[in-house]
């Protein structure tokens, strides 16, 4: 796991936009934390860092999908409640390794997440008025690397 602290959101951008130039298609990142954390600020930066333009909340389309030097799709689960509504916008579909997956709200139904991934927690930091901590927690070998290089290469930016 590695962790740092956002000062604010141009800060959580940048983070997410270092994760950006690492992913390759096949992967798939969760994004948790409550309402108006930064997840989609994160992703913002990750989508800057693969080239896509653009980004905006899913949350009523469910996924949206941009193009950069790859596909991503980015999803929110917020809205759903059951594998079963997963399974009718064609999920599986999303998972087979054409583009990389990030997902807010993946928390809400775990058993659509794959068997590895990578998840990233953005909470509030106690006694701060607007801080968030950012976890990067792999599950997976492949995410583990991940995390590795994430935090060696945006360590070296501070």
């Amino acid at each position: 796991m590695w962790e740092t602290v956002s000062p604010g959101p141009g800060y959580t951008e940048k983070v997410g936009e270092e994760l950006g130039r690492l992913l390759t298609p096949g992967d798939v990142v969760s994004l948790v934390g409550e309402l108006g954390a930064g997840k989609t600020v994160f992703v913002r930066g990750a989508a800057r860092g693969l080239g896509c333009d653009g980004v905006s909340s899913p949350s009523f389309l469910i996924v949206q999908e941009y193009r950069g030097r790859c596909q991503l799709f980015h999803c929110d689960f917020y809205r759903l409640r059951t594998m079963r509504e997963l399974e009718e916008i064609g999920w599986e579909e999303y998972l087979e390794g054409r583009g990389i997956v990030m997902i807010e709200w993946g928390n809400l139904i775990p058993e659509g997440l794959p068997a590895e991934f990578l998840e990233v927690r953005i909470d509030p930091v106690e006694h701060s008025a607007g801080d968030r901590r950012l976890q990067f927690i792999p599950r997976g070998g492949r995410y583990k690397i991940l995390v590795e290089e994430l935090s060696q290469r945006f360590g070296s930016l501070e």
